[in-house]
């Protein structure tokens, strides 16, 4: 084998004159190119971060399996299933109504009472009456009409003549305008008809008609009431001239003047029974509508009682949404301010009957709507609720506890289909997916998602296919 040539040892000087030619170069080059260099490869950073594409912040959620529910939103409120309004029994001054609103009842007890004295009084002078016409009657073998009695008779046929012509005139009057009101009449619907009047003058118009007639016939009677008072006053006279030789005849008079007296004396002992005003039921008075000590005609209402515990739900709805709805729909009636949780914070009610017949109104907005009202009964405790309480409820028309759903905001259209984007490896990804039912923050997925994916909400325009994300 070649032996290779050793490397020629440099004597000392040499050595140092190298090592001094070195130490005067290095320091030019550390100071220059160094500091350039560090600036370069700083920029190169500086720049490949600038240009890098950073990821989207986004909101997420996971795909899971759990009950939704498709509900018909309203709004309703509170109602007693049975309230009474206790009117006045009898007409006469009512006492002022020491209750209040709010105070309870028991059923029989007194809430009102009307002042007894004017009926007793009457029931006093009808039975004097009665009591008097019995002691004619038991003198009348022995008693002759005198001159006197046939000179008051005469004089009441000469008044009720004078009534029978002040009637007669009465009923011309009315018959006068009542054909002036059907005048009036056919020209307001003439006029209406062409839109020169509004409808309410119209009716105006034909309301007074009715009333015309009303009158008319009120006159009518008043004058065969005058007639016939003429007829009797002129029968007694005969009765009186023929009693002169045929006093039994007045036996008949005087039992039926004895039967009309009872008669008036058994209304009158009955109104007198009914002074006071009871209770129906057990309960609270709801409200007070005539408080005050005041005159008041048989039937005016009085109070309002009932049971606030026994409370219904009425829901006005729309009439194709009512289609959906079915007895035994339970009924969630929101509370709290969170609306996402609002189903958790919800008391429960039930669907007992949707209306037959539907109605109009006008919404918010001016537009006529055809609604129909929905009847409910609590499931759960609404001591807190009284009656006419507004509420806004959730009708549950379709439930599932095993469906496959993502948030309502996740979804959006795209090629007349619908998408989401889901998160994988960082970046967004475009499926399409199928939707079967959607409640109004949920939808169910029937195909295109698994359980556990990550979707995203709320997807603005800046995230496509591909692009970085980041959950927040």
């Amino acid at each position: 084998m070649k032996q290779l040539p050793l490397p020629e040892k440099k004597d000392t000087h040499q050595q140092e004159m190298e090592s001094n030619w070195f130490k005067k170069r290095l320091p030019k080059l550390t100071r220059s190119s160094l500091i350039y260099t560090s600036i370069g490869l700083a920029t190169c950073v500086l720049v490949v971060l600038a240009f890098r594409p950073k990821p989207i912040l986004v909101d997420t959620k996971l795909v899971e399996r759990g009950t939704l529910q498709v509900t018909v939103n309203a709004e309703g409120k509170t109602r007693i299933k049975e309230d009474f309004v206790i009117s006045a029994t009898v007409s006469g001054r009512l006492d002022r109504i020491k209750l209040d609103e709010g105070d309870s009842v028991k059923k029989g007890n007194v809430v009102a009472s009307i002042d007894p004295l004017p009926l007793n009084t009457a029931v006093k002078e009808a039975l004097g009456k009665l009591a008097e016409a019995k002691a004619q009657r038991q003198g009348v073998a022995t008693l002759r009409p005198k001159s006197e009695k046939l000179a008051q008779t005469r004089s009441r046929i000469s008044a009720a003549i004078a009534n029978q012509l002040q009637a007669e005139a009465k009923v011309a009057q009315a018959r006068a305008a009542l054909a002036q009101a059907k005048r009036d009449t056919q020209r307001a619907q003439e006029l209406a008809a062409k839109g020169a009047i509004p409808r309410q003058d119209e009716e105006r118009a034909e309301l007074n008609q009715t009333t015309k007639e009303k009158e008319l016939e009120s006159a009518v009677l008043v004058a065969t009431s005058a007639a016939k008072e003429v007829e009797a006053a002129q029968a007694e006279l005969k009765v009186l001239q023929k009693e002169q030789r045929d006093p039994d005849y007045l036996l008949k008079v005087y039992d039926a003047q004895i039967a009309s007296i009872e008669a008036q004396l058994s209304k009158l002992q009955d109104d007198a029974s009914r002074t006071n005003i009871y209770s129906p039921i057990d309960g609270r008075v709801l409200r007070i509508l005539q408080k005050s000590s005041n005159f008041v005609s048989e039937g005016t209402p009085l109070i309002k009682v009932g049971n606030p515990k026994d409370l219904e739900l009425v829901i006005d709805v729309l009439s194709r949404d009512a289609l959906n709805i079915k007895p035994g729909n339970t009924i969630l009636i929101e509370q709290g301010d969170n609306i996402e949780n609002s189903v958790q914070n919800s008391l429960k009610a039930e669907v007992r009957l949707i209306e037959p017949s539907a109605f109009t109104k006008i919404s918010a907005l001016g537009v006529e709507e055809q609604r129909v009202n929905v009847i409910g009964d609590f499931v759960d405790s609404a001591s807190f609720f009284g009656d006419a309480y507004r509420v806004d409820v959730q009708i549950v028309v379709w439930e599932d506890k095993n469906v496959l759903k993502v948030p309502l905001s996740s979804i959006f259209r795209c090629n007349g289909s619908w998408c989401v984007f889901v998160v994988e490896d960082g970046k967004a990804h475009r499926k399409t997916v199928k939707i079967g039912n959607r409640s109004n923050y949920e939808v169910e997925i029937a195909k295109g998602l698994n359980k556990n994916e990550i979707v995203i909400l709320y997807p603005s325009e800046q995230i496509e296919a591909g692009t970085p994300v980041k959950a927040r």
